[in-house]
């Protein structure tokens, strides 16, 4: 089991800049890829980013590509988002995920969830 709770969200300007961050629980968190996962109002939940189990391999959506980095500490079992040039497209409400598999961008194949971190970009 492995319970996800972020931090970071908030209101900012268009081209500012924000850090989300994800805890886990227990002490199998370096054993899981990590995701970061958004939605907005109506729309389907879409890939962000994702690392995997040691922070050596990342993916990220085209979309944020060269805005945002993903990273992980696996001493302080958390993983961070790190949001820059935000834009008003990227207001969604923000969830980080784990999958004890590869770091893949289909959010079903990701087991555990947090309760998300809403951020909103306003122009």
């Amino acid at each position: 089991q492995v319970q996800l709770v972020e931090s970071g969200g908030g209101l900012v300007q268009a081209g500012g800049s924000l850090r989300l961050s994800c805890a886990a629980s227990g002490r199998t968190f370096s054993t899981y890829s990590m995701g970061w996962f958004r939605q907005a109002p109506e729309k389907e939940r879409e890939f962000v980013a994702a690392v995997s189990w040691v922070g050596s391999s990342t993916y990220y959506a085209d979309s944020v590509k060269g805005r945002f980095t993903i990273s992980r500490d696996n001493a302080k079992n958390t993983v961070y988002l790190q949001m820059s040039s935000l834009k008003p497209e990227d207001t969604a409400l923000y969830y980080c995920a784990a999958t004890s598999g590869f770091a893949v961008t289909d959010f079903r194949r990701y087991t555990y969830w947090g309760q998300g971190t809403q951020v909103t970009v306003s122009s």
